[in-house]
């Protein structure tokens, strides 16, 4: 399983390389998304797959005796989540704007349109 998951990390982490280093914006943000989620999966990775029960100490014991997950990778791969949605939205949001702006979506000719001004 974790072997199958280094590989679909690989996987994302090179599209998503690919399609920033394209040259229309479309394609950098799904780049983006792309890395994102790769990078979530390697936080997911790194906090190693078990199946166990969640962290909860009873009462009556002083230490967990039992094998369980691990919450903290859980809680970063949560919070990357909603930042990178932030993130993709402003970027989406501004993409947006510019193509209005500059009636194009290429970065070469966005670059000779701003030279233009």
């Amino acid at each position: 399983m974790e072997i199958l998951l280094v590989i679909i990390i690989g996987l994302l982490y090179a599209a998503g390389i690919y399609m920033m280093l394209r040259r229309s914006l479309v394609k950098l943000i799904i780049g983006l998304i792309l890395l994102g989620n790769g990078a979530n999966l390697l936080i997911f990775l790194l906090g190693k797959i078990v199946k166990g029960k969640p962290p909860i100490i009873e009462e009556t014991e002083k230490m967990l005796g039992e094998l369980y997950a691990d919450p903290v990778p859980q809680a970063l791969i949560l919070t990357a989540i909603v930042i990178s949605f932030g993130l993709q939205a402003f970027a989406i949001i501004l993409i947006k704007r510019a193509y209005k702006v500059v009636k194009t979506d290429d970065l070469d000719e966005m670059n000779a349109t701003d030279e233009d001004l």
